[in-house]
Parts: structure tokens; sequence; C-alpha cells
């Protein structure tokens, strides 16, 4: 590497160190702004400071470093924990600078790891050693200014200041207004299968250090650690590591050009992309030119078995469905429903042998998140039948607690049930779903008691975040 830039980062070479938490993971943001500026001039090289040196000043990786430890997360295939990356950096990290100064700095093997999908089959994650998250957060903070300026409005996923509730609300009046067919579009393995020569082709439009295109790179080419073995990668983005989101969203602002240049009304969140039109064959044509686009330009393929040309109430976008009226109101997904459930019973499954409290301790975080999250709904009688679902399966949790019939006489009388009604509850015979809708359960434990033990309700929360709104 030349003498000029090792003599220009000299008083920049300290080790990262967790010096402050930085609003949004990004330092000194009008530098930045005015890197960024230079690079979308086209000015590169002696014309602006390079990138490299950017993205390795001390108050980016300072930044860098603390988004990364506060976004703890496993380690990678050299077991170096978070917690221990400050430490490793303090003792490595002017060689490991040097390295990256001089294009010889080579990333490590991810390490896969598989986590079940939603909708069945398994979703890959590459996991990056702590210090390759941090060098790629390094990057991806200078990158964003240089790149989102550029991006869609219709896309959403990943951006600052964006998010999944914007989207599923621009959608809602894409319907509203009229266009109330969608093409679902559902992208084949997209993290998997992104091809390298036209994603780096794509960066290189706007990034014009030569160092840093290496590195991202070699970041791509990076093998994945499993069973012992690290496999080489000619293809694909696995998920996992911080630069991922914004290569994906650098890779797909062609789809979203494309479709803004076609007068098309979308919303893409990540490789999520919904296109609204006005009738069903309009939705085919645009189903079938774009899997053309997509396959000819971006070497992407569609999943037909998961895509189709439906009505959107008919579809889940971001765990949202919408009502069949003129307004299209949000309400929640029946598979977001059903996920929850599942979620609920598994805790509740734990729950036989453990006091109550401690099960309610469990699930009112859970309660309070999914609330959040589904705050925009307009329907709101999901959530109450979520709370009379969940209060139910906890009477059936009491109810097998309590094992044999002297114990359930003895517990609905304590709790005021008359002897003869406690009687006729307890020796009933039946299953504990069934008591815990019968008569002498609800009356032993009202919902009253079961707030007072603290219980969250999903409508009263939802009714406090939707005033909120």
């Amino acid at each position: 590497m030349s003498s000029r830039r090792e003599a220009g980062a000299g008083a920049r070479a300290g080790t990262p160190e967790p010096v402050r938490e930085v609003g949004g993971g990004t330092a000194e943001v009008s530098e930045q702004e005015r890197q960024a500026r230079a690079a979308r001039n086209g000015a590169a090289g002696d014309e602006a400071r390079s990138l490299i040196d950017e993205a390795l000043r001390r108050e980016n990786m300072a930044a860098a470093y603390a988004r990364v430890v506060s976004n703890g997360g496993a380690p990678g295939v050299d077991g170096v924990t978070v917690e221990a990356l400050g430490e490793h950096c303090r003792e490595h990290w002017p060689r490991i600078r040097q390295e990256l100064l001089g294009d010889t700095y080579r990333p490590q093997p991810t390490r896969r790891v598989e986590i079940p999908k939603a909708g069945g089959g398994v979703r890959m994650l590459g996991i990056p050693t702590v210090l390759d998250r941090m060098i790629q957060q390094a990057l991806h903070q200078v990158l964003t200014p240089i790149f989102d300026p550029t991006f869609s409005d219709a896309s959403f996923g990943f951006r600052p200041g964006r998010g999944t509730h914007d989207a599923v609300v621009r959608a809602r009046e894409h319907i509203a207004a009229g266009h109330r067919w969608v093409v679902d579009l559902d992208l084949a393995k997209f993290f998997d299968t992104v091809n390298h020569d036209v994603l780096m082709r794509l960066v290189a439009k706007r990034v014009k250090d030569k160092s840093v295109l290496r590195l991202i790179g070699h970041y791509l080419r990076a093998g994945m650690l499993a069973g012992g073995v690290a496999s080489p990668r000619t293809e694909g983005t696995p998920q996992g590591g911080p630069l991922s989101p914004l290569l994906s969203n650098i890779l797909l602002d062609e789809l979203d050009k494309e479709l803004e240049r076609r007068g098309h009304r979308f919303v893409r969140y990540a490789d999520d992309c919904n296109v609204y039109v006005r009738s069903e064959a309009a939705g085919e044509r645009v189903m079938a030119s774009l899997e053309g686009f997509l396959t000819k330009h971006l070497r992407l393929k569609v999943n037909r078995d998961k895509s189709a040309v439906a009505r959107p109430w008919d579809r889940t976008f971001l765990g949202y469905s919408f009502t069949v009226d003129r307004e299209a109101k949000l309400k929640v997904a029946r598979r977001s429903v059903q996920r929850l459930k599942d979620k609920l019973r598994a805790v509740l499954r734990a729950a036989r042998g453990r006091r109550l409290t401690d099960t309610l301790t469990t699930l009112v975080p859970i309660i309070r998140g999914w609330t959040a999250y589904y705050r925009l709904s307009q329907v709101a009688n999901v959530f109450e039948e979520l709370d009379q679902w969940l209060r139910r399966k906890l009477r059936a949790v009491l109810w097998r607690q309590w094992k044999r019939n002297r114990t359930r006489f003895d517990e609905l009388r304590r709790r005021g049930l008359t002897a003869e009604h406690a009687r006729l509850g307890a020796g009933n015979g039946r299953g504990p779903w069934w008591n815990a809708g019968a008569s002498h359960m609800n009356a032993a434990v009202p919902v009253s008691a079961l707030r007072q033990l603290g219980l969250a309700s999903f409508v009263e929360e939802h009714r406090r975040l939707a005033r909120s709104t």
C-alpha cells in the first residue's frame, strides 16, 4: 500500500475502544455525508479521502464496536465472544488494520447455523466472527450514506428511519386507492443465490475505492464452516453479517427502479416484494414480465410455488393482511396468530411443573412484544379471541397441576365454590381443556384473579398502543 495512505492514516491508527455509544451506530454523520456526496459526484482516490481510511477511522470503528457489542450474538468459528472483543482488538488491531490497509486481510469462514422457518424448512445463517462483524459494521456505516439516498421510496427493509409498519401502511394505501390485486413475489433462496458478479458491478458504480471493493468481495467469497469443513462460496450473501442487508438492497434496487420505470405501485421489504394492480389479468402480465427481468438482469429466480397473483386479503405481508372492504383495513394475518399460539403452547407445556406466577412472567413480554408489532391492526377481535384462548389454556394448566379429584375439590372450595358445585366440577371425568372452559373453573379462576397474578391483556395492550400511535 502506498506511503500516502499509510501516512494519511497515521493519526487514526488507534485501536477501537468502547469509548461511547453513537446514535444509530454511526459516528460523525456530517463527515460521512461529505464522503457520500463526494462518492455520488464520482470523486475517488486523491479527490476525496479514501473510503477504506474513512471506514477505519477511530471514531467510526468505535461506533462499529459499540453496535456489535450492543447487538450481542454468538461467537464465530474462532470462538471469540462479544465480551472478549475489546481485549482481542487491543492485542491484534494494529496488525489487522495494516492488513486491511494493505489489502492482505482475509475474513475467516462464517459459522453455519440453521434455524427453522415459520412456513416450514430451515433458513441458513452464516455467522461471522465478532471481529468480522465489527469490520462489516464499519463498512456499513460509511456505505449507507452513499447508497441509501439513492434507494427507492418504496423500499423499506433495513433502512434508517424505515420499518415494517411503514411498509404495511403504504401497501394499505395502494389497496385503498383501487389497486385490489397483488403480485406477491417470492424469490427462491434469495440470500443463497445472489450472483457475486452482478452485485459487485452494482456496488462499483458508486464505490471507487479498490480496497473496499476487494474487501467486500472477500466477505462474499468467505467460506462457510460446517462439520469442521470450510466450503467456499461462489454465490450468495449469507444472512448473519451486518453488511448483508445493505448488499441485498443494492441488488434489489435494480428491481425497484424497473418497477418505477414501468409506473407500478409496489412495496418492497428486503426480498418481500408486492406489486399492486387493478386486475388479475394485469397481475399475470406483471408476474411474467418481472420473472423474465429478474432472471435476465439479476440472475434471480422466482419461486412460483410461493408467489401468486391474488387478492391482498388472501395473502400475508410482513405478518399483516387486509380486510375486503373499500378502506382495506389492516388486520393480523391468520398465520401470524397461529405462529403466536404455537409459541405460547411451548411455554404452557413447560408450565405444568411451575408456579403460575413464574409462567406469567415468561408470557407477559411475549404478549406485549407481539401486540406492539401488531398495534396497527384496525380489527380488534383477534386480540379478544387470544385473551379468551390464553386464559382457558392457563386454567387447563391449573387443572392438570391439581391432578387428583380430591385436590381439585379442595382447590375449587378454597376459591369460593359451594361444596356441591365443587364436587360436580372435580368429579366430572372430562379432560383439562373442557374443564378449563366450564363454569366451575371460570368461577374459581376469574379474569380478575389472573390479572392480579400479573397476566397482561392483548386487548388492553392493543388499546393502549393504538391510542399512542
